[in-house]
């Protein structure tokens, strides 16, 4: 929360005072405080202020008090997709636990919305925590959201396609919409918990049983610019005029340095090099210098500021930066003069970094390799379509070699192993689904980020000691009661995880469950009890990898904290390029690019999810009976919920097609049993779709008839 000025706190130190009697109105606080004329508007916005902040709550007819005194909190309302909600303090404090509310309690409160809320005293909701009811909308949020036009008797409404909405939107004008159509709807108002509430129809987008449409649905459900503005693109195209001004340089230019990334990538922003210095070897981590074009309140900056990161949907990517600079000008293609802002790593045959230094430079890469082309040769493999020299895969075995050795050094500071094998969407090029493809972070996955964290690591802690303010990626360690929760969720689960609280045993437990077949959902639980790593300008550390010192400085391309980590990097080395920036701007630019970085990540996940339930509900319209291997995640006394192995997607198998025979639920030992089946979590089965309702985002599952 931030810290209060004068003024602020001298109106909560009165309402404070006063309110231990009665709430006051705005007259009775600027009389106690002496407030006339101009100052009033100020003392009305510093109000609202407070209110937002959760400082003071606004109750009946427009008085004030303190929350706590009142049993009473403002905060912000998450709805989930079971219809309850959580309502967090706007700058949570670790004193301040999320407040549970059920849906019968939210009144007309959406996901989104400021409200006040009053705590149930002696009552507790989901997960022991506080629970409470909503009593007033302090503010309304952002409501522009995407949904269904349907019809129910004489009215047409629009279901959302945000499960966080439980309720349909009623629209009086379709405007020229069909039954079916996706459309773009503004929130109107909403007065009556028992009627609708009301919205306006401002886009419509299309058909909704076309794929390429739920594309276009998140894009503005999650209101991600598409498109560049004019003035952005013409400085676009002016960029690489700039190549001709390059300033004092490094010229690295003879030096043997590669890209390795994915194989559909079009923008190579980081590349590698690494040399023999006696008994010391010198990693070089060559970035784009994007600080060389992107300037400080120019157009291209303004925008990239608006944005914060790249957006990597399934079907789409959404640049930080026009494509002029992210695949051209930027990108460290081979056999072409880019400029780079080099880090420099001297490192002794431990893997200690034990000397670093940082120069703008001018690079020519010497070859583009894909992940699978690195790998190849890292297991002696020969890649195909592609000449690779002795001198490259020397290098390529060297660079692994440091990176497995810095690795091994992190996990020994208990840096936690939490890479799970992710699943990308292979899609038709029309939006549908048509797959899933396996990553699998290899050793040339590892090789690429070990390096990469090196940079970043040594950025930071160079920035640090010279006592230039930075904005650091900070990853807080997890709060106690995450912890205990996530312990007896483990134990339900069959495990004996010990004491979670100490790093050390939290590294060592996430190593034993990696070949296990719940090491997925495993992963998942342990995520969702740690806290978001974010952007700050007053906090260090870096909890999940083991670092004090921590920022992002090699992916400018991509994320706007880069872009700012080069100019400060610049600025201190009197390098061309260089800014410096005041604390306040650099909370501001934190705070806006953690904001912008979870918009991404929800987009991302939510189309995904999206098509892979497209996925099911296409092969039961096809009448396509598949079979999919599952593990059992929990048991309810109503059935079994599996993950799909292959998916990753969840759903139920519901109790009575377990067994023809009555199957008894043993809550302690979380399983369902009778004299010919047993079903616990962990179990591997084979399953079939049953029944997928898309707008529920639920999938029911069957056995495969093999496992009856």
């Amino acid at each position: 929360m931030h810290k209060m000025n004068g003024f602020a706190s001298r109106i909560v130190a009165c309402i404070e005072k006063e309110s231990r009697h009665r709430a006051l109105d705005v007259g009775e606080i600027a009389k106690l405080l002496k407030v006339h004329g101009k100052q009033r508007g100020l003392l009305h916005k510093t109000l609202d202020d407070l209110v937002r902040e959760g400082r003071i709550v606004r109750i009946r007819k427009g008085r004030y008090a303190i929350g706590k005194a009142a049993d009473l909190m403002t905060g912000k309302l998450t709805v989930v997709r079971s219809g309850n909600g959580y309502v967090d303090q706007v700058e949570p404090t670790p004193d301040t636990p999320s407040v549970f509310v059920s849906n019968r309690d939210m009144g007309t409160a959406l996901t989104g919305d400021t409200v006040v809320v009053r705590l149930n005293p002696g009552r507790v909701g989901e997960e022991q925590g506080p629970s409470g009811k909503i009593i007033k909308v302090v503010q309304r949020g952002r409501h522009e959201l995407v949904g269904t036009l349907r019809q129910a008797g004489r009215f047409t409404h629009v279901v959302p396609l945000a499960p966080g909405y439980a309720q349909n939107f009623f629209v009086a004008d379709t405007k020229g919409a069909n039954l079916g159509d996706r459309v773009l709807v503004r929130f109107v108002h909403w007065e009556n918990r028992h009627v609708s509430p009301e919205g306006e129809i401002t886009e419509v987008l299309g058909p909704a049983e076309e794929p390429s449409v739920d594309t276009l649905s998140i894009i503005r459900q999650h209101d991600l610019p598409d498109t560049f503005p004019d003035e952005v693109l013409r400085e676009a195209e002016d960029a690489p005029a700039r190549m001709e001004l390059p300033g004092k340089r490094v010229d690295l230019r003879d030096d043997l340095i590669i890209t390795i990334d994915p194989e559909r990538s079009r923008d190579f922003d980081d590349a590698l090099s690494l040399q023999r210095d006696g008994a010391y070897r010198v990693l070089g981590v060559h970035i784009a210098d994007v600080s060389h074009f992107v300037l400080p309140g120019s157009s291209l900056d303004r925008e990239a500021y608006k944005r914060g990161t790249s957006v990597y949907l399934p079907d789409r990517v959404l640049p930080m930066l026009p494509e002029q600079l992210s695949n051209g000008i930027c990108s460290l293609n081979p056999g072409k003069d880019r400029l780079a802002f080099s880090v420099m790593l001297k490192i002794d045959e431990s893997g200690k970094v034990v000397e670093r230094w940082f120069a703008k430079s001018i690079i020519c890469s010497a070859q583009r390799l894909t992940y699978q082309q690195a790998l190849a040769v890292l297991e002696e493999r020969e890649p195909e379509d592609i000449e690779i020299s002795e001198t490259v895969r020397a290098l390529l075995r060297d660079l692994h070699t440091l990176a497995q050795q810095i690795r091994q050094r992190r996990y020994a500071a208990h840096a936690l192993d939490l890479d799970m094998q992710e699943v990308e969407i292979v899609t038709d090029g029309t939006g549908r689904m048509t797959g899933i493809r396996r990553v699998i972070n290899d050793i040339s996955h590892q090789l690429v980020e070990e390096c990469m964290v090196a940079a970043n690591e040594a950025v930071a802690a160079e920035l640090a000691t010279r006592n230039i303010a930075n904005i650091a990626r900070y990853h807080e360690e997890p709060k106690e009661e995450k912890i205990e929760a996530l312990t007896m969720q483990l134990v339900d689960m069959g495990y004996t995880p010990g004491d979670l609280r100490k790093p050390a045993n939290m590294a060592r437990f996430l190593r034993s469950v990696k070949e296990d077949p719940l090491s997925h959902h495993v992963y998942i639980s342990v995520l969702k009890s740690m806290n978001r790593a974010l952007y700050s300008s007053t906090d260090t550390g870096h909890y999940g990898l083991a670092k004090h010192y921590y920022a992002h400085f090699t992916s400018p391309i991509r994320r706007y904290p880069d872009l700012i980590a080069h100019r400060l990097l610049g600025k201190c080395l009197s390098a061309l390029g260089g800014e410096s920036y005041s604390k306040s701007r650099l909370a501001d630019v934190a705070r806006h690019a953690s904001e912008r970085e979870e918009v991404a990540a929800t987009a991302e996940r939510d189309l995904t999810e999206i098509m892979k339930y497209r996925y099911l509900e296409r092969q039961q319209k096809e009448k396509k009976r598949l079979a999919y291997d599952a593990v059992i995640v929990s048991i309810t006394n109503y059935g079994a919920f599996v993950e799909l192995v292959e998916l990753q997607l969840q759903g139920l198998v519901h109790v009575s097609s377990l067994s023809s025979e009555f199957l008894r639920y043993h809550r302690g030992r979380s399983e369902l049993i009778n004299r010919n089946a047993r079903y616990k979590v962990g179990d591997a089965v084979r399953v079939r779709v049953e029944e997928v309702d898309f707008d529920a985002r639920r999938v029911t599952f069957v056995l495969d008839e093999t496992e009856r």
